[in-house]
């Protein structure tokens, strides 16, 4: 039914035709927006405040206060914290004597301890953990909006 008169050889295919391209040198690829993120080592210890703009890890030991207000803290397994902490998210799986003060959310962990007072909207304390003080989960007050101007209480001018 298929019949091959001839062999596939007798028909050269033709060559691609070759473009001149013009020469451009790789894009290097779109830096990736990474989130800062700093660590402090089980072996480090540190007498003095801590202030920083990016998120926080701590496996070491700091005595004074912590200031991230717009980030998070960790506290891990490790870390040992002697002062107040004021983060947007704290997370605490070591040990933190202190008020804990969290912008959106305070969480402390099974392994975690803390003997100080917690002020966050929201607070969860694990199974097991260890707490001993006071939970403040009062919302951010929220700024009064000026009153609108009621129009028949305003003085009509002729």
């Amino acid at each position: 039914m298929w019949k091959k008169s001839e062999p596939e050889e007798s028909h050269p295919q033709p060559a691609p035709a070759l473009v001149a391209q013009p020469a451009v040198a790789p894009k290097a690829p779109a830096p990736v927006a990474k989130e800062q993120h700093a660590v402090i080592g089980s072996t480090i210890v540190i007498k003095g405040d801590l202030t920083g703009e990016e998120d926080l890890s701590i496996e070491g030991q700091l005595e004074g206060k912590i200031e991230s207000r717009r980030h998070s803290v960790t506290i891990g397994k490790n870390g040992r914290i002697k002062g107040d902490i004021y983060a947007r998210i704290i997370v605490v799986a070591g040990t933190v004597e202190g008020n804990l003060y969290g912008e959106e959310q305070l969480v402390v962990r099974q392994s975690g301890t803390v003997r100080g007072n917690i002020i966050a909207p929201r607070v969860a304390l694990e199974d097991g953990s260890n707490f001993k003080g006071s939970i403040d989960m009062s919302p951010k007050e929220k700024p009064a909006s000026a009153p609108v101007p009621d129009k028949a209480a305003a003085p009509k001018t002729n």
